[in-house]
């Protein structure tokens, strides 16, 4: 299964009927979701997905305007909520939240959508043009239609090209990775990537924009139009970031096979105020996910070291600890080997090191002082939990 995302370009009548649909679609969430709250708090027990999409034609009767989207798109509404409730009990997600008319909208059709001739042909909305990037080879499971802040329009498309990933494999070259703020990612043989900043870059220009969307009166049709071009500068950043991010994941990938980065708890980093903005610009955690799913297509190895192994306080040499350094030092003379270290290869060595030992193993992560699980309602991480200290681990050193 891949997912392509294309840009598409529905006319002022398509407009009209996709924000329908998106209306209608985000109505049923809100609907359900309510629906199956208020139950659990009355009786202690949830509503299945299949017990409320049997009331949706009893819906439609008592509000006529939901005839009007395709049938299935509100249907595919109840079925994501569902699965947004496993999510949530099972730890990988917070609890579904209530959707708003601001912001991002969105519908998906799980069928009957067909691509002809450089257009997508949606049901009740007709042949919408779109511009594809690259060919499209396999069969079409699902599309999400989306409408940006900025207005634009995209179709993620998911396709089963009917292949198989390849089996992963660790013989080749392998690499750590240690991932910072001065530099995005410093890899053990000495690579060091600069981080972009995408935020600073654009600040100066979002700063003058938000400045003139504050002074428009509110319901306006001005402020209206400088409502889109603050967001259309937001989605320049989030295009530059996600740009970078693909560009460099797959260079690391094409030439290592094995990979090896640290499990960080993002969520908590961002608690301190000083380098919330600067950790949640850099994007780590969506940085990790393209590391692990390219590694998977590429048949190649991706291995994550918890979070809690001291790669910045040991030496890459001797394996002994060294004294906790603060977040200016950079590189240090090593009181056991005499050697000068750079702090930030020195820990991507260590965390090459430590994910090698893990394969040979065969374990998924360390913990010092035993099995780390996230707390219900907070992310896992893509591995599985962290097993215990093992024999010969580097946690084993005091």
């Amino acid at each position: 299964m891949k997912a392509i995302k294309v840009r598409i370009y529905p006319n002022a009548a398509q407009q009209e009927a996709l924000s329908k649909s998106f209306g209608c679609s985000r109505w049923v969430w809100n609907y359900s979701l309510n629906l199956m709250t208020e139950t659990y708090r009355e009786t202690g027990k949830g509503l299945s997905a299949y017990t409320v999409k049997k009331l949706l034609p009893e819906l439609k009767k008592q509000h006529e305007w939901l005839k009007e989207p395709y049938s299935q798109c509100l249907q595919s509404a109840v079925l994501n909520l569902s699965q947004a409730f496993v999510n949530f009990f099972e730890g990988r997600a917070r609890y579904p939240r209530f959707k708003s008319k601001h912001g991002r909208q969105s519908i998906q059709y799980p069928q009957n959508v067909k691509l002809q001739d450089g257009s997508l042909i949606l049901p009740k909305i007709g042949e919408v043009a779109c511009k594809l990037h690259r060919p499209i080879e396999g069969k079409i499971k699902t599309v999400t239609i989306s409408m940006n802040p900025d207005g634009r329009y995209f179709a993620a498309l998911c396709i089963d090209d009917g292949t198989q990933n390849p089996t992963p494999s660790s013989d080749g070259k392998a690499v750590g990775i240690d991932l910072g703020l001065t530099h995005f990612a410093i890899t053990s043989d000495g690579s060091k990537f600069d981080n972009p900043r995408h935020i600073a870059k654009h600040e100066r220009n979002l700063k003058r924009k938000q400045r003139k969307l504050s002074r428009k009166r509110k319901g306006s049709n001005r402020r209206n139009k400088a409502r889109k071009l603050v967001a259309r500068v937001h989605q320049k950043v989030a295009n530059s970031r996600v740009d970078f991010l693909h560009k460099l994941s797959r260079k690391l990938v094409n030439e290592n096979q094995v990979i090896i980065v640290e499990n960080l708890a993002v969520r908590n980093m961002v608690k301190n105020h000083n380098l919330a903005k600067s950790i949640s610009d850099v994007g780590w955690g969506m940085f990790c996910t393209m590391l692990k799913y390219k590694s998977e297509q590429d048949g190649k190895v991706y291995q994550e070291v918890d979070r809690f192994f001291p790669s910045s306080h040991l030496c890459n040499v001797t394996l002994l600890p060294l004294e906790k350094m603060g977040l200016e030092v950079r590189s240090f003379d090593c009181p056991h080997c005499g050697q000068r270290h750079d702090r930030d290869v020195n820990a991507a060595i260590n965390i090459r090191n430590e994910g090698l030992r893990l394969l040979a193993l065969g374990a998924s992560a360390t913990a010092q002082g035993g099995s780390v699980r996230p707390k219900r309602g907070r992310r896992k991480s893509t591995l599985s939990e962290a097993s215990a200290v093992e024999l010969g681990s580097q946690h084993s050193i005091a």
